[in-house]
Parts: C-alpha cells; structure tokens; sequence
C-alpha cells in the first residue's frame, strides 16, 4: 500500500494513502475531539460533528473522521474556524445532557470531560437552554444500568452489537430530540436477548451505560468475550 507524508499541526507524518484523517492523528499522538469515531471496519459516522480540522487548500473546515489523507496535505486541528465549529456542538450536546460527575461512574474517564479541557469550554453551558429529556434509567439487565439522559447517540453500543458482534440487540429508535437506543421494540434490556458480553459498555464514551459490580464485570466479560469472538481482537475507540 502506498505511504504519503503530511503535516499535522506542524509535525511531519506519514500514513498509508487514502486513510481517514482522524485515525492517523490519533495514531501520532494528535488529539482530535470525537465521539461517534470507531476503527475496525466502521465507516465515517460523523455524527457528531466534533472533529472538525482545518485542511490547506479547503474553503471551509472538515471532519477529520470522513477526511482521506493524500500526500502533502497541511491541517490544522487548531485553527480557530474548526475550533469554533467544534465548540458549537460541543455545546448543543451539553444542552440536552445532565452534568452530575460526580456521582457518575465515568467520571474521570468520560470523553465528555476530556473533550472540554480540549476545546477550553464548560461542560454546563450558558450558550444554550438546557434542556433534559428526564427518560427512566433501565435497570433491569444483570450486568449494567442504561441511562438515556447521560446518552450522547454516538451509536457505537449499537454497531459494535450489530456489526463487530452479530447479535442485534441495540438499535436507535424515535427520531429527533425523542431519539433513544433500545432493545427490540422497545422492550427492557433486562428482557433482551444480550448475551452479556458487555462491548457495548466498553465503547460507551460516556456513562450511559455503566457497569453495576466490577467483579461480575471483569468475570462475565472476561467468559462471555471469549466463547463469542475466540479472539483477541476488538474495535478500537480512542479516549
């Protein structure tokens, strides 16, 4: 495969030809906010409009997750155009979500929080009303409790269940500000036919979907991944 060069920020990389911008700043240490990116066979969701990069010889700013690399291209992941887009809906986002870290079992760890000290914002924006959906958690599976409040709609529960995995159980349902991720129609997860192998959480980049016991976890997950896949490899998510 042919190998180009480009400029990240100012640093020379190289990368194979035709990769996606954002996996190969990620890859040279190169953050780029991102929610709904996820590698291993998923193609560009951007869905969440938070990569945006400014591109030398490009009019307006682009998504670094839809992005192919070509040799020579100069990009600027800091240019106040992309920042300024990012911010944006960084903020619409934080308008719709509840923003409780400290009783949250992300916190530290949530790509929300990391994605605020990028961009220099607040996670409880003045911007925008708030305005919360107020959805009933579910907590009827063995394994992890699903909040849709804290749900950012990235979509990766749901392709890394239907795609990576094959069983089908997550999918989006409603459209606009009603849109949820759900089991089949509409029912529990309790009541689904999960087979309790707990990717879904692993990719979650936020706490919406949070584990309730870390020893069932790390026994259930360890058991249930392994007679699944019988394989080391999973989908990569960048944190």
């Amino acid at each position: 495969m042919k190998t180009v060069s480009l400029v990240i920020d100012g640093n020379k990389v190289s990368a194979p030809d035709g990769e996606r911008l954002l996996w190969v700043a990620l890859d040279n240490g190169i953050y780029i906010p991102n929610l709904c990116a996820i590698r291993n066979g998923f193609g560009p969701a951007s869905a969440c409009r938070l990569c945006f990069v400014e591109v030398n010889g490009k009019e307006r700013p682009v998504t670094a997750c839809t992005e192919p690399v070509t040799d020579g291209m100069v990009v600027n992941t800091r240019g106040e155009s992309a920042l300024r887009l990012a911010r944006s809906a960084f903020e619409l986002i934080m308008a719709s979500h509840p923003v409780d870290c400290a009783h949250c079992a992300s916190n530290g760890s949530c790509e929300l929080q990391k994605i605020a000290r990028h961009l220099g914002v607040s996670l409880k924006t003045k911007r925008f009303r708030k305005l919360t959906r107020e959805l009933p958690v579910d907590d009827s599976h063995s394994l992890f409790t699903y909040d849709p409040n804290k749900c950012v709609l990235c979509g990766r529960c749901v392709w890394v269940c239907r795609e990576q995995l094959g069983i089908g159980v997550l999918g989006f349902a409603h459209r606009g500000f009603q849109r949820v991720v759900t089991a089949f129609a509409g029912d529990v997860l309790g009541k689904s036919r999960c087979q309790e192998c707990g990717e879904c959480v692993r990719v979650c980049p936020v706490g919406a979907l949070a584990y309730k016991d870390a020893e069932a976890r790390d026994h259930r997950i360890a058991s249930a991944v392994g007679a699944r896949l019988g394989t080391n490899i999973e989908p990569e998510v960048y944190r």
